[in-house]
């Protein structure tokens, strides 16, 4: 009897952590809807590639299937033959299982319905739910009216129903071009809804469907076919983004006409993902695409799944970051440097500690033998015990970063310097006793002593000196073409500015492609393999990476200076 209240405590704590939508979901359950089933879909346009609004989505959709037991489905929605390609289909599976969530048998498209749906409309025009209207869509916006001025009736709602199922059946033959006519449904032209007003849910579309090829000259309205094609896979939750709260009532107003017993799906609406720096409109991802803005949809600048991918973000650090911004009713815009935190804190955890040089100055140690190398050891990751150690190659020419050195530094600088000591990362402390300046001023060399007595991991000399640089040896490393991404867009709101167009705030800095050297054991790497290059940030090897030519992408820098210096 003492173990009741405790449970009744932690069920309290997990209902006030659920989501406003999993709430819903369990109010659904204790009540006994739909027989206790739990079955969401998610319904992505096969019109370009995923991007992170979708994973939003995607995380929600799968994860209450998962949460409670239940089913989700994959269903394309393929009812714009002009906009769809095959190449976003197989995309769209890729990312889908990149972040860690599968279908399994339960792949559909809205044009495995196409007869049912039709079938459905000319049940609708004999019941007197659906006339075709010969107006122009501009006549028919025209007449929609305001939300405060009813619209007008068409001047063809009002025709037999033989003769709309005569003209339907005929647009369907390709007996009218594209915009000729319309199905319209005949709902309320005065609802203070708009989208309640005789809205089209057929039009022409004369272009060769990518499944079903010429069959059909007519293709459903989304609005028409997505709620129809939730109840004929037996959907529970319909969950969408609140854009689609206002066609909730259309939504529901099908699926009455369509019911023949108590199941209807539950639409239930939550706030899209916004990022600043980013866009998130298809049309614009795909308007960069097309302009060459951006080297195609995995351009690792883009938001897309496959770039952010290529680019080294993780599906953990993304379903992290959605987790941290959660599901509400109120539209809100993310800091993009939230996502790249949750990054962070997900390689700090896994990647491995590497040294690479992307702008090399040469250390030549005087006092150590020219034909002498050891193989020092160096751990992996001080934040896993697990992952181990390594060996990296030590010898007399080294390579540092330009920047670890300063000819006249300030008082606070503890890196190198004339007269200066550091320790080399996992090897000994150095002192700068001399350096070489070429024509041009440019120092090209520096000539540094070390200390044997001050091995990592064997120092005997009670040294303490405050800096510590990684580095390289020059005659073992790897040359690497090294591309440091940015932000794609300088202005927070690239695509919030009414009389600008959002290509005007691209960021000129976004990609900059340096050469540099990597220790040698990164010749066994593979692409999208991720990486800690010590002191500069979180990196991956890049697909177009081939024995001989290694191409790493940064992920992100170690620390957030964007907002500093911006």
């Amino acid at each position: 009897m003492s173990v009741q209240p405790n449970q009744t405590a932690n069920e309290k704590n997990e209902r006030k952590s659920l989501n406003f939508i999993h709430a819903f979901v369990e109010e659904d359950l204790r009540e006994g809807k739909n027989g206790g089933r739990i079955h969401t879909r998610f319904p992505p346009e096969p019109n370009g590639y995923l991007h992170i609004g979708h994973a939003k989505a995607i995380h929600i959709d799968f994860g209450t299937a998962e949460k409670y037991g239940g089913k989700c489905n994959l269903r394309f929605d393929d009812t714009n033959p002009v906009k769809e390609d095959v190449e976003y289909i197989d995309s769209i599976r890729e990312d889908i299982h990149w972040l860690g969530y599968d279908w399994e048998d339960r792949e559909y498209y809205a044009s495995d319905y196409f007869g049912k749906l039709y079938d459905f409309a000319v049940d609708m025009i004999k019941k007197g739910l659906a006339y075709v209207d010969d107006q122009s869509s501009q006549e028919i916006a025209d007449q929609k009216g305001t939300p405060n001025v009813p619209g007008k009736e068409s001047p063809f709602r009002n025709r037999p129903v033989a003769e709309n199922l005569d003209l339907f059946e005929q647009m369907n033959k390709g007996a009218f071009p594209e915009g000729a006519r319309v199905l319209r449904a005949k709902i309320d032209m005065a609802s203070p809804n708009m989208h309640m007003r005789d809205p089209v849910i057929y039009r022409i579309i004369n272009h060769p469907h990518h499944r079903t090829g010429t069959q059909w000259k007519v293709y459903p309205m989304y609005d028409f076919a997505h709620g129809q094609s939730d109840y004929f896979e037996g959907v529970t939750h319909s969950l969408c983004t609140l854009e689609f709260e206002v066609h909730r009532p259309l939504y529901n107003w099908f699926i009455d006409r369509l019911a023949t017993d108590d199941y209807k799906p539950r639409q239930i609406e939550f706030n899209r993902l916004n990022i600043t720096y980013t866009v998130m409109s298809k049309r614009k991802l795909l308007q960069m695409v097309q302009q060459g803005v951006v080297s195609g949809w995995n351009d690792p600048r883009m938001p897309t799944l496959s770039g952010l991918r290529r680019r080294g973000y993780t599906p953990v650090s993304i379903k992290n970051f959605i987790n941290s911004i959660g599901y509400t009713k109120v539209e809100a815009l993310n800091d993009f440097s939230l996502l790249e935190f949750a990054v962070r804190e997900d390689l700090n955890k896994k990647a491995p500690r590497v040294m690479a040089v992307l702008d090399p100055l040469k250390v030549i140690i005087t006092n150590y033998p020219e034909d002498k190398t050891e193989e020092l050891e160096t751990i992996n990751n001080p934040e896993d015990e697990a992952m181990g150690s390594r060996t990296i190659p030590f010898s007399r020419e080294l390579y540092i970063e330009r920047s670890d050195f300063m000819e006249d530094p300030p008082k606070k600088f503890f890196r190198l310097g004339p007269g200066m000591e550091v320790r080399l990362k996992s090897a000994y402390v150095i002192r700068c006793d001399d350096y070489k300046k070429d024509d041009q001023g440019n120092i090209t060399e520096l000539y540094c002593t070390y200390d044997e007595t001050t091995k990592s991991g064997a120092d005997t000399s009670g040294k303490k000196v405050k800096g510590t640089l990684h580095w390289v040896s020059a005659g073992h490393a790897l040359e690497a073409e090294v591309r440091l991404y940015d932000r794609l867009f300088s202005d927070p709101e690239p695509d919030g500015h009414k009389e600008r167009d959002f290509m005007e705030f691209l960021n000129p800095d976004s990609l900059q492609v340096v050469k540099g050297y990597v220790e040698p054991g990164l010749a066994e790497a593979k692409p999208l393999d991720h990486f800690q290059f010590q002191r500069i940030g979180y990196f991956n090897l890049d697909p177009d990476s081939k024995p001989g030519t290694l191409v790493f992408n940064r992920t992100v820098p170690l620390r957030d200076t964007w907002n500093k210096n911006n």
